[in-house]
């Protein structure tokens, strides 16, 4: 009878598999060398993506695994494995499995959006294009004369051969069409999604067994079919558990019901301690005894239930829950905050004790990091120990937007903690950690003639002063450059003034009393080179070793601006090649106490300091306080009234945040225009501006006509207001963040203005009441009111420079719409004049000045008016 069942079972289990094959293969691949054994994709993540890409690759790759039974996991000593990059083809991917080494699928330029790469894990996972399917012309028409030239390859039908629909219908709404745009002319829309909507776009791969679940959330529960009113013989589930990286999972039975035999033979559940059905083995359960609690050892659980028999019993039932932290004895593993990439939780706190091998140190790289900002990190934070315990010495407080710095501890252990607050909640962070081993300690000193420095996962050697690196990297050779302690001196380029020699690297450390700062500046500087200094060069930085920070890297013609350190050393280094030489340069020195260096100068932010004197100032996002020492904060939203100035988007130079929408309202002096103009822009690029953007406004606020929507890398040309305001809105969305944008602004005279029955003002200059006009201004306005009314001008204050014939500095006055209409006068000296009255429905000022004698300028006041009959004759 066993056996009879056992092979029944088989039969159904086989049937099973055949129709779950079915369903997974829409589109497929029909060679079966390019399936993914048991589903199982292991991938890894190039090094050159930010944390928030990092972040929808891995939201693509869970989304997957929610809807098929595919299972993605991080690449450890597979053979064949995917790799995220990027290739000149943007965003492709080899379909399926291709074997023998790694894979590429290429997130490139603008691919980096959720439902492309969901698009383009369906081709990993084995799936061609629906459209590409041999049956595609009985369900769907290819109008060719709507395809990009060049494109058309992408619509060609493959061979039957290479697909295998199995009898499924044609799915209209499937994820592996293109986006409904993709290579088309933009002539009429096509079908294609972004995102798995339909159930069409994934049934086809939903369960590898006849029942169970991918279960993604942080709690949940599940049960047998039927339960608790019995099950079915010959019934096979399985359900998947997967967390964030960094959790693990604690499973009860609550309820535990089915047919009891020797080893849990016939009916039975059966929990597996990882991620596929060959992981270790937790426990095989049977007969109505509660399993103990089952905690895993990683994020994953695979729980699988059997039966055989024809007894019936209820079934069981279970709950699971995911807790954050815990020890971590493993050579390299993840860790992420709970719900990564997606916000973390309120009221979180996880401590992780991560323990590598004795003899081996604990490296910790971060590999994405959004975590609330505050400049204590006294709300959310990540906090890093080296040792064991909440005792252990500090290596970091953490939190804001900017990644922390790669972490090493001092001996095999490492203690993580992660908390939260109840308010502002964010994606949280990712990061690697791994064994790490001091390469220095050695006796042969890694292999180095002097200095060895180690570095996280390598090391690399150094010499002492006066020596540099031989070209085998190891050992060391006499070198120009020294140590120097004087406060003031010069230094000159080897061989000066004559040519320097060829292959020659000189380092100088220059070293000043504590407290002081070092001025470094060049008198003369000719090295080989252009803007990109690949050959000679001269790099200057704060500090005295190579990787101190870099004030700049020098070469060509172009003397260097005045440098000086921020704190008591200066290291500057001169390299040149084995071609070109120059005269090289000349330069000198001198140092200067620094009020800085001290308590910050008293500044709660940034200290800077001047030659005899100091400043503070405050991070973007603040604002000096009144007693100018103290920062507080600054919303996103600017009133700006200055008449010049520069515009930035958040945290410029660095990357802006996600999810930011700021704005900017600029007004000036009535009677002139703003200028806007870009020094730089680096947002994220699309065709119609749709994601990253910065939009600019004719007017007061974003109901004005727009100027223009703007984004990607290309400066826009100068845009002007027609008036005296402007508006602009910069918004970013929740993936790519690029450096943003920093424009100036200033107000310019002249412009096309209308009258109206209320008065309006018009000034000479931007600055009138606090600066007498510039020299050498040349304004126009011209001022037009509605048809059948004329234009009334009523001067309330009027100085400028006098003369006889109004040669030098003056006002015109034009009966028209331009400067060729009748000429109701030339004015100048320090009389106003009368009020004039146009003819018609316009008048033109000129305002004129020369470079001599600048006076106060002129307020005009301005209105329409029906009276026309008095005209003022020309002066």
């Amino acid at each position: 009878a066993n056996s009879s069942t056992s092979s029944e079972n088989r039969r159904s289990e086989r049937a099973a598999d055949r129709q779950s094959l079915r369903r997974q293969r829409r589109a497929a691949t029909a060679r079966p060398e390019r399936v993914w054994p048991d589903g199982i994709i292991p991938y890894v993540i190039s090094g050159n993506f930010s944390g928030s890409q990092r972040a929808i690759f891995r939201q693509a790759m869970r989304h997957w695994e929610k809807h098929t039974c595919v299972t993605f996991t991080e690449r450890t000593t597979e053979e064949s494995y995917i790799v995220f990059t990027y290739r000149p083809c943007g965003c492709c991917s080899y379909v399926g499995r291709r074997g023998g080494g790694p894979q590429a699928i290429s997130i490139g330029k603008n691919c980096d959006k959720f439902g492309i790469v969901v698009h383009e894990l369906g081709h990993v996972i084995g799936f061609w294009h629906e459209h590409t399917r041999p049956d595609r012309d009985e369900h769907v028409s290819i109008i060719r004369d709507n395809i990009q030239q060049g494109q058309e390859y992408n619509f060609l039908k493959m061979e039957p051969g290479e697909v295998d629909s199995l009898g499924e219908v044609y799915d209209f709404g499937s994820i592996m069409h293109y986006a409904r745009n993709t290579f088309s002319r933009l002539v009429y829309k096509a079908c294609g999604l972004r995102l798995l909507k339909t159930p069409g776009s994934f049934s086809f791969l939903f369960y590898l067994a006849k029942c169970g679940e991918s279960l993604q959330d942080s709690s949940g529960n599940f049960s047998s079919p039927g339960f608790p009113n019995g099950y079915s013989a010959y019934t096979h589930c399985v359900w998947r558990i997967s967390v964030t990286p960094g959790e693990k999972i604690v499973l009860n039975f609550t309820s535990m019901d089915l047919f009891r035999s020797h080893l849990c033979w016939y009916d039975h559940v059966e929990v597996r301690d990882g991620f596929w059905r060959k992981a270790p083995l937790k426990g095989r359960f049977c007969g109505d005894t509660l399993p103990a609690q089952i905690i895993s050892t990683d994020s994953r659980l695979w729980i699988e239930f059997r039966s055989s028999s024809s007894w019936v019993g209820k079934g069981f039932s279970a709950i699971y829950e995911a807790i954050c932290g815990g020890e971590v004895k493993r050579e390299s593993g993840q860790i992420q905050s709970p719900n990564y990439p997606d916000e973390y939780q309120s009221n979180k706190e996880c401590v992780w004790k991560i323990t590598v091998a004795e003899g081996f140190d604990v490296g910790l790289s971060f590999q994405s990091f959004e975590i609330e900002k505050h400049d204590s990190c006294a709300y959310d934070y990540v906090e890093v120990r080296d040792g064991a315990s909440e005792s252990s010495p500090l290596l970091g407080r953490f939190c804001g937007y900017d990644k922390p710095d790669d972490i090493k501890s001092t001996s095999n252990q490492l203690w993580l903690k992660f908390a939260s607050d109840g308010s502002v909640n964010k994606a949280g962070f990712a990061a690697n950690f791994f064994k790490e081993m001091d390469e220095c300690s050695r006796p042969d000193n890694g292999n180095c003639e002097q200095r060895c420095l180690n570095t996280l996962g390598s090391y690399r050697c150094a010499c002492d002063p006066g020596y540099e690196l031989a070209a085998d990297k190891h050992t060391c050779e006499t070198a120009c450059g020294g140590f120097i302690t004087k406060l003031n001196g010069s230094i000159t380029t080897p061989g000066w003034p004559k040519e320097y020699p060829p292959n020659k690297n000189c380092v100088w450390q220059l070293v000043a009393p504590i407290q002081y700062r070092i001025t470094l500046v060049f008198d003369v500087f000719e090295t080989e080179g252009n803007d990109v200094c690949k050959y000679d060069f001269v790099e200057v930085r704060s500090g005295l070793s190579s990787d101190s920070k870099l004030h700049g890297k020098f070469c060509g013609a172009e003397k260097p601006e005045v440098i000086t350190s921020q704190q008591n050393n200066m290291r500057i280094e001169f390299k040149s090649d084995n071609t070109v030489s120059k005269r090289g340069f000349k330069a000198h020195f001198f140092s200067d106490i620094d009020e800085c260096s001290k308590g910050n100068g008293g500044c709660q932010h940034e200290c800077v300091n001047t030659f005899g004197s100091y400043s503070c100032q405050c991070r973007r996002g603040f604002m000096l306080h009144d007693n100018r020492h103290d920062c507080k904060e600054a919303g996103c939203d600017h009133v700006i009234n200055s008449v010049s100035g520069t515009i930035a988007s958040p945290n410029w130079p660095d990357k802006y945040p996600s999810k930011k929408a700021c704005t900017w309202s600029l007004s000036t002096t009535p009677g002139h225009r703003i200028k806007l103009i870009f020094n730089e822009v680096d947002m994220e690029a699309h065709l119609e501006c749709a994601y990253d953007h910065l939009e600019i406004y004719d007017g007061r606020d974003n109901r004005a006509a727009s100027l223009g929507r703007f984004c990607g890398t290309k400066k826009p040309s100068p845009v002007i207001s027609s008036a005296n305001k402007m508006f602009l809105r910069f918004f970013s969305d929740n993936s790519v963040q690029k450096r943003g944008f920093e424009a100036s602004y200033r107000a310019e005279c002249g412009g096309s203005f209308k009258a109206e029955v209320k008065t309006k003002d018009l000034y000479s200059h931007a600055q009138f009441g606090d600066n007498n006009y510039p020299g050498g201004s040349d304004c126009l306005w011209v001022v037009t009111a509605e048809k059948g009314y004329g234009v009334e001008i009523i001067f309330q204050v009027f100085e400028i420079e006098e003369e006889a014939d109004c040669g030098y500095d003056y006002v015109e006055l034009y009966d028209g719409a331009d400067t060729k209409s009748p000429r109701l006068g030339r004015y100048c000296g320090s009389g106003a004049p009368e009020d004039v009255y146009s003819a018609g429905d316009s008048i033109v000022l000129k305002f004129h000045s020369d470079d001599s004698i600048n006076k106060k300028g002129f307020h005009v006041r301005y209105t329409s008016t029906k009276f026309q009959d008095t005209l003022h004759a020309s002066k």
